[in-house]
């Protein structure tokens, strides 16, 4: 009878360690799952930095630019007609009435006092 018991035991005791051991496997490959993929994928976006653009990514990069070069060399929006200029005017004299004034292209500066603290004596 003695036995019968010892062997309950120890099929527990060897269950509950084969249980551990899936649940450690299981968190064991997710961890590696989870850090293959992060590698992977910045691997294949140094790859792709690294190799020749394809024709459209290189299009859209060189509309972009020339798009900068633009707004830089107007000083704001391209292509901003009297319409706009108009628009914006309107805009900003209703936000100015609204917020109370100031420079709205500005961005604004905060003052925090230092708040005055009374010394206490040590008791």
């Amino acid at each position: 009878m003695g036995s019968h018991y010892s062997y309950l035991f120890h099929s527990r005791t060897s269950s509950m360690a084969l249980n551990r051991l899936f649940q450690l496997s299981s968190l064991l490959r997710s961890a590696i799952t989870l850090t293959l993929r992060r590698n992977i994928g910045f691997s294949a976006v140094a790859f792709n930095r690294a190799k020749d653009l394809d024709p459209i990514q290189k299009l859209f990069l060189d509309k972009i630019r020339a798009y900068d070069s633009k707004s830089k060399a107007a000083g704001g929006i391209v292509d901003a007609g009297p319409d706009y200029q108009k628009n914006l005017s309107e805009e900003m004299t209703k936000l100015q009435r609204l917020y109370g004034g100031g420079d709205l292209k500005k961005f604004p500066s905060f003052k925090f006092p230092e708040p005055k603290l009374d010394e206490v004596a040590p008791k």
